[in-house]
């Protein structure tokens, strides 16, 4: 997979750069906000090679990549300079509902905490099994081990404080400090017993005491309060002293309001609802695991499992367990990878085949966003059979009692996470959850889901061959052409004399480059901006005829941060052949020591038949020099 390629793809088709107002990234989509995202274009996105799928929900634009989506996160990194959010104008921004506007927050501050979350959850699982095989306990081994394993979760606060000033903002080390405040020793000695109210006073006001420790919410409600009390002092305090007297103010006014009004509420809140879920998961055990391993997939698609997170974390900490959402998701992601399987093996296409079989096995394992948005998303009846399986599965999970003891992405790697204190027994029945959903989910797909999976390839091919029969006898065969003339006056010479590896070797693309006589560089093509580089010494253009074009002006300029370069275009802008696109200062760029001979990378040249240099050596701008068949 080309990454390089990709990144510059998915970026032209989101709006190109300046449309970027953030991007992370989970197991297998990216995830943009974008400040416009009716500049997306869809469809195109879906049709690009390595995309499986997108969705939008909550307030992000999701591109569906697969196991290989941190690859795909930095090449688009690399792409945009490590600016994401920082170039472009505002965009119209969208109303989005309550709803959008929570989920993208919460997606948002747990996305980049997951692999700590995970990481220490599977640490402990498997100190429990190391227990329950002889590990002695008390050993100075096992204390160790369980230190790494605790301490992410224990220090949860801190790591939300991290992602919420990122998301709100704010000072990010007045975020932590505050945060650290919560689990301060010298705090936590005034606490008796954990998980339980106490009292003492500030100022003489009332301030119940209660853990902050492994908690959600009251850091978040900290974080939103500094967000507008540090907006107020920066509003209300003269410029003079403001660096002074602006952190003590704002330390202090958070940090009260948080010990005196929004840690308890947070705290009693945060308790109350995840008792009350594991409470309706004690009465009726059987309800809970049936409504999650059945609607699972489709909390996916919208980003509601995200909304799920804080009360699974919350009730890990409170009681050592959960049974809110993993009894019900393990059945669920076996029956994504099963689904996908039955597909694979009954399917004759090569492509969908490799596809199905390759996401079924990632789904078993725990990620199930390429089954999903690759497979079983595609075909209603594999979907409905999906949902069935998981529903099956977890039924049997709630009527065993299944419990997860730490937080996980459920599969086949993390069944450790269902081993508890008290032996096998929870492990067995997650296990025999697993398999009724495999079993139940093949049959189905075999016997039923795949009717649809057949009626789409049968009409596949009899669109192929009505598309090859409306093409008139004499077309067929026929070449078409595009010219991509020069973009200033100069010398055209071949890639491979350009001082740059990358470009000589023609990784990026075939092409030509100029050795520039003028500041003036032109558009060689009529089209549209995709991007404009944040260092704004290349452009990524795409033709009418769909030409990919990058003018990469001068050789590693990246490093002069947009020095002596005057951006004349934006991304999303149409522009026509001798368009100017941006000025270079050619004497001030060669005195810091850097070559100005400028490529032009047709960078979706595998797209073509023939890329061909066409004109050598001295050129005025607008000579034809490449030609595109």
């Amino acid at each position: 997979m080309d990454f390089e390629k990709l990144a510059e793809t998915l970026v032209s088709l989101v709006g190109g750069a300046g449309n970027i107002s953030n991007l992370t990234h989970c197991a297998a989509r990216l995830r943009f906000t974008l400040k416009d995202e009716s500049k997306a274009d869809e469809e195109q996105i879906k049709k690009t090679k390595g995309v499986l799928g997108v969705a939008r929900s909550g307030g992000q634009f999701q591109i569906i990549i697969g196991q290989r989506v941190p690859d795909a996160y930095k090449a688009i990194e690399t792409h945009l300079g490590g600016a994401i959010g920082e170039t472009g104008e505002e965009g119209p921004k969208e109303k989005k509902k309550v709803s959008e506007v929570i989920f993208d927050f919460v997606a948002s501050i747990f996305t980049p905490i997951l692999p700590a979350i995970i990481g220490a959850g599977l640490i402990k699982s498997f100190l429990s099994l190391a227990v329950l095989l002889g590990m002695d306990a008390e050993g100075s081994t096992y204390l160790f081990i369980n230190v790494l394993g605790d301490a992410p979760l224990y220090f949860l606060p801190l790591l939300l404080a991290v992602t919420c000033s990122k998301k709100l903002g704010t000072n990010t080390f007045l975020n932590v400090a505050l945060a650290g405040a919560l689990v301060h020793p010298n705090y936590t000695a005034l606490l008796t017993d954990a998980f339980n109210i106490h009292f003492s006073s500030a100022f003489g006001i009332p301030v119940t005491l209660a853990t902050y420790s492994s908690t959600v919410i009251p850091v978040i409600l900290m974080s939103i309060a500094l967000k507008y009390i540090d907006g107020f002092f920066d509003k209300v305090i003269p410029k003079i002293v403001k660096f002074f007297f602006k952190p003590v103010l704002t330390l202090l006014a958070v940090g009260m309001l948080t010990f005196i009004v929004l840690g308890p509420i947070g705290f009693v809140a945060g308790v109350g609802i995840s008792t009350a879920l594991n409470t309706l998961s004690t009465h009726v055990g059987w309800l809970v695991p049936v409504i999650i391993g059945g609607v699972f997939p489709l909390m996916v698609t919208t980003g509601m499992h995200y909304g799920i997170v804080p009360f699974m974390l919350q009730s890990i900490a409170s009681v050592g367990y959960e049974q809110i959402c993993c009894p019900g998701n393990l059945p669920s992601n076996i029956a994504q990878g099963a689904a996908s399987l039955a597909v694979g093996f009954r399917t004759k296409k090569s492509e969908l085949k490799q596809l199905a079989l390759t996401s079924g096995v990632t789904a078993l394992l725990g990620t199930t966003e390429p089954a999903l948005f690759g497979v079983t998303l595609r075909y209603k009846k594999v979907l409905s059979c999906v949902m069935i399986g998981g529903a099956a599965g977890g039924l049997y999970a709630g009527i065993t009692g299944v419990k997860c003891f730490s937080f996980c992405s459920p599969g086949l790697l993390a069944l450790v996470a269902f081993i508890g204190p008290d032996g096998f027994t929870n492990i067995i029945n997650a296990c025999i959850s697993m398999v009724i959903a495999f079993i139940v989910i093949f049959v189905l797909v075999w016997l039923y889901g795949y009717q649809d999976v057949a009626k789409q390839e049968t009409e596949g091919k009899a669109e192929e061959v009505e598309t090859a029969a409306e093409i008139p006898a004499d077309h067929h065969g026929a070449e078409e052409k595009e010219e991509i003339v020069s973009i200033a006056d100069g010398n055209i010479i071949p890639l491979s004399e350009v001082p740059d590896p990358t470009f000589a070797g023609e990784i990026l693309g075939k092409g030509a480059a100029v050795q520039l006589e003028s500041d003036e560089i032109y558009s060689p093509v009529d089209g549209t901006v995709a991007s404009v580089f944040p260092t704004k010494h290349a452009i990524g253009l795409l033709s009418d005829d769909g030409v990919e074009v990058l003018i990469h002006v001068g050789i590693d300029t990246v490093q002069l941060e947009g020095r002596h370069y005057d951006v004349k275009v934006e991304a999303g802008q149409k522009v026509k052949k001798g368009d100017l696109l941006l000025v270079c200062d050619r004497e001030a760029i060669e005195k810091e020591g850097y070559q100005t001979v400028t490529p032009i990378i047709i960078s979706n040249t595998a797209d073509f038949d023939e890329v061909q240099q066409i004109e050598n050596g001295k050129v005025k701008k607008g000579t034809p020099v490449i030609r595109v068949k």
